[in-house]
């Protein structure tokens, strides 16, 4: 891999970890438009970081206040239902899923399920669930009625991103608006509930960068992960706007074309 291709790759990765498009699925899916190897689910993952450390960065103060209040909360009882220590909680009970079925599942995430075909399927079906739910959800809730309910509904959405073309903000989101949040508190529940699972994920995999295994070398996917996290602190600025004041209709749409385009470029043999 070479600097132009870690740069691009970073800056897709930058661009769709936060819109619900699905990064994975993109990082996979320009690869080989280009004719390049795939740089593999190691590098997907921790390139991650790159964008996890924009969302620390973007809502820091949120992040700060909520440890503080969650660690108050151990240590004295009758600060342990304060809103943001019960938020702590929520975050750490909607990751569970996704450690067990991440952890259950990582050869067929690394493997088959990187299938083109696979991708493209998803993208489509998730851009049809898209389009039709945002359009009967009802929108009345904000993150101060967050509930343990709530927390593992939406933690099991996100485990359905493990498979690429799913998108994890998309997932998060669509499920945030079943039980009918706004779509605005529904994107800041669907970032902070993805920081532990980006990192762990990262992490986990981090081992794996410049083994020869891949196709992605260890200063590339520095380079890529620079990329993204400058890339992707712009995306969560927009999509947060965007958000408050439009529907996810673009967004399904966009899917949808994307998933029907790869799906006949596979079909065919144009790209494998």
């Amino acid at each position: 891999m070479g600097w132009f291709e870690a740069i691009l790759l970073g800056i897709v990765q930058g661009l769709t970890e936060f819109l619900p498009i699905s990064s994975t699925a993109h990082v996979r899916i320009v690869p080989a438009l280009f004719g390049w190897e795939d740089p593999g689910a190691a590098f997907s993952a921790v390139i991650q970081l790159g964008t996890m450390a924009a969302v620390l960065i973007y809502f820091r103060s949120d992040i700060a206040r909520i440890t503080v209040a969650f660690l108050k909360g151990l240590r004295h009882r009758e600060l342990r239902r304060t809103p943001d220590s019960l938020m702590g909680w929520y975050v750490i009970v909607g990751t569970v899923p996704v450690v067990i079925f991440g952890f259950a599942f990582r050869h067929q995430i690394s493997g088959g399920a990187r299938s083109l075909l696979l991708i493209a399927t998803v993208l489509i079906i998730g851009g049809i669930l898209m389009l039709a739910i945002d359009r009967v959800a009802v929108l009345q809730r904000d993150l101060t009625s967050v509930s343990w309910r709530d927390g593992i509904i939406i933690g099991l959405c996100q485990a359905l991103a493990l498979v690429p073309g799913v998108s994890r903000s998309g997932a998060t989101i669509v499920g945030g608006l079943v039980l009918g949040f706004n779509r605005e508190s529904a994107a800041r529940f669907s970032f902070l509930l993805s920081i532990p699972a980006v990192v762990l994920s990262g992490l986990f995999e981090l081992k794996d960068v410049g083994d020869g295994s891949n196709h992605a070398p260890i200063i590339a996917t520095v380079i890529a992960t620079i990329f993204a996290f400058i890339v992707g602190y712009a995306a969560i600025a927009f999509l947060l706007r965007y958000l408050a004041r439009h529907t996810l209709t673009i967004f399904g749409v966009y899917r949808i074309v994307v998933g029907l385009i790869v799906l006949g470029l596979v079909m065919t043999d144009t790209i494998s």
